[in-house]
This record gives structure tokens, C-alpha cells and sequence, in this order.
């Protein structure tokens, strides 16, 4: 899974790098947004991301769930933090919530390999 883990990460970047040329203000207004509100404050980063990730498993979300695990073990959340935060996504959303369990396991496995 590692390999698809980074797979994907480069198929990703591409492809955003090719909607920004097509669309730039958007995506710079919305960069500049995740900018003001994905840093410390009240809520620590690391909340804020473990909220993001959960949030992503809870809307079913795959390019949220890769990202905001990749940013979560960036700002020092353990593996066992971000699958208690997703659990919670699961607890609330259910069935269809679960079903994205082990795409944040195999992406966290596949970005510490």
C-alpha cells in the first residue's frame, strides 16, 4: 500500500497543479483561507487537523482523508490519535464513515514506510 500511498500523493499534486492554472484566484483564495485557519489559536494545529481528518471520514471525503492525515503526522499526531479522532467520524456518520477506516490506516501506513 505504501506505493499507492505515494501514487496517489503525485497524481494528486498534478492534478491540482492543473486546476490551478485554469482557475488560480480560486484556489488562492482558498489556500489563503486554509492558511488563516489551519494554525494555532485557541484550537492547536494538531486539533484542527485531527478535526479535519475526522470531518473528511465523516463526509466520505478520500482527497480530505489523504491530506489531512499527511498533515496530521506532519504536526506530530500519532497513529493512535488520528484513529481515535476518525472513530469519532465513524460514531457520528456510521456505516458509510467506517467503509473510509482503512484508507486512513493504509495512507498513515503508506506515508510512515
Amino acid at each position: 500500500m505504501a506505493k499507492d500511498t505515494k501514487a496517489w500523493f503525485e497524481d494528486f499534486g498534478k492534478s491540482a497543479a492543473k486546476v490551478k492554472e485554469q482557475i488560480p484566484n480560486t484556489i488562492n483564495g482558498f489556500g489563503g483561507m486554509f492558511a488563516k485557519i489551519m494554525q494555532d489559536g485557541a484550537v492547536s494545529l494538531k486539533t484542527k487537523e485531527l478535526i479535519a481528518v475526522a470531518i473528511g471520514v465523516a463526509i466520505q471525503c478520500e482527497p480530505c482523508i489523504r491530506l489531512h492525515v499527511k498533515k496530521c503526522l506532519e504536526v506530530g499526531c500519532t497513529k493512535q490519535e488520528i484513529l481515535e479522532a476518525t472513530s469519532v467520524a465513524v460514531m457520528m456518520s456510521g456505516g458509510p464513515a467506517y467503509t473510509h477506516m482503512p484508507m486512513v490506516l493504509d495512507t498513515i501506513d503508506g506515508l510512515q514506510s
